[in-house]
C-alpha cells in the first residue's frame, strides 16, 4: 500500500531586510497577482496571478500571516 504525503512547498527565496511579500489587486476585476515590494524603491516585482487558495499558498511559502494589498 503506496503511502502519501502531504507535498511540503519551499520557502520563497527573498530577502526580509529589502523585499516584502505583498498582492496587488485590481479594483475593476478584482484579479489578484502576488509578488514582492523593493522596501528601497517600492517597486512591485509580481510573480502569478492567484485566486485565493493560491493566495494562501504564497502566504505559507513567503511564512508569513499578513500580505499587504496595493491597489
Amino acid at each position: 500500500m503506496p503511502f502519501f504525503h502531504k507535498k511540503t512547498l519551499p520557502r520563497l527565496p527573498y530577502d526580509p531586510e529589502t523585499q516584502e511579500p505583498a498582492v496587488r489587486r485590481s479594483i475593476c476585476t478584482g484579479e489578484m497577482t502576488v509578488g514582492f515590494v523593493d522596501k528601497a524603491t517600492g517597486k512591485f516585482h509580481d510573480l502569478m496571478i492567484v485566486d485565493q487558495q493560491g493566495l494562501e499558498e504564497f502566504r505559507r511559502q513567503a511564512g508569513v500571516e499578513e500580505v499587504r494589498t496595493i491597489y
